[in-house]
């Protein structure tokens, strides 16, 4: 679960970038409650999804040419110019170079060394993501990629980040947090693609998952408003409930349900 998101290398935001920004507001907000804030022309249209107040997403439209319909990842960053040059030395390239969004941050995208986008966020007034580890809210990150080695190696090198192995299915599941950090701070887990016929026909790619109290309910919402259900629900003993979905323009999450706390 998310912890402090002003981390080197935590996840700080997270936004989508669509071709209906009308259909996937009216999407989520069947899902998830969210509502789209629509930005004005200072940012492009860019808006929030937000619930109760707090930022949960940004969105955007995208055209074709941009891309196809895809949520993406921002980890944080004290120096995104900094960071962009580690991302060179490190096997990756830039995608689009920093550049400053008003006064609210300083933002730039990447591909890392096996060609997963992912962009980092250098905050300013905007610190980032306000609902995480609540209904709604950001909760995990999952980066299906060809070489588990050589994709920690790649963000260890740029972010920090350190790694844990935990036992999984007969294999490992590596899960990953700040270097500057503690276990506690865990947001993620890398995934070799070969290992997910699905995700191996889709491609190499970070996946963000939102929190649920009612993974069923949100699944069938999902199912009857437009949305893929590309994966049904995995119990995990331990740890909670798991579905991968798309929205109805293509863009891939997932949900969890964590297990209630014990005591």
């Amino acid at each position: 679960m998310l912890s402090d998101l002003t981390l080197t290398g935590a996840p700080v935001w997270v936004d989508l970038g669509t071709t209906d920004m009308d259909g996937a507001a009216a999407f989520y907000r069947g899902v998830f409650g969210w509502d789209f804030e629509k930005g004005g022309e200072e940012v492009g249209g860019y808006g929030t999804f937000q619930l109760d107040g707090k930022a949960a997403a940004g969105g955007m439209t995208v055209t074709p040419e941009m891309g196809a319909p895809a949520w993406s990842l921002y980890f944080c960053t004290p120096d995104a110019d900094a960071t962009a040059k580690q991302v060179e030395q490190a096997g990756g390239r830039t995608l689009f170079e920093p550049m400053d969004v008003l006064d609210l941050g300083r933002m730039a995208g990447f591909a890392d060394s096996a060609g997963v986008a992912f962009s980092v966020w250098q905050p300013g007034r905007n610190k980032g993501l306000e609902l995480v580890n609540e209904p709604g809210g950001l909760i995990w990150t999952e980066l299906y990629t060809p070489d588990i080695e050589t994709g920690a190696a790649f963000y260890g090198a740029v972010f920090g980040w350190r790694t844990i192995n935990q036992p999984f299915e007969g294999g490992s599941y590596t899960m990953v947090y700040p270097g500057g950090g503690t276990p506690d701070d865990m947001f993620g887990g890398l995934w070799p693609l070969d290992q997910d016929p699905a995700e191996q026909e889709a491609g190499v790619y970070w996946m963000p998952y939102f929190h649920v109290t009612d993974i069923d309910a949100v699944v069938e919402k999902a199912r009857t408003t437009g949305g893929t259900v590309r994966a049904e629900r995995m119990d995990l003993a331990g740890v909670g409930a798991f579905a991968k979905l798309a929205d109805p323009y293509g863009a891939r999450f997932a949900l969890m349900q964590p297990e209630p706390s014990q005591g």
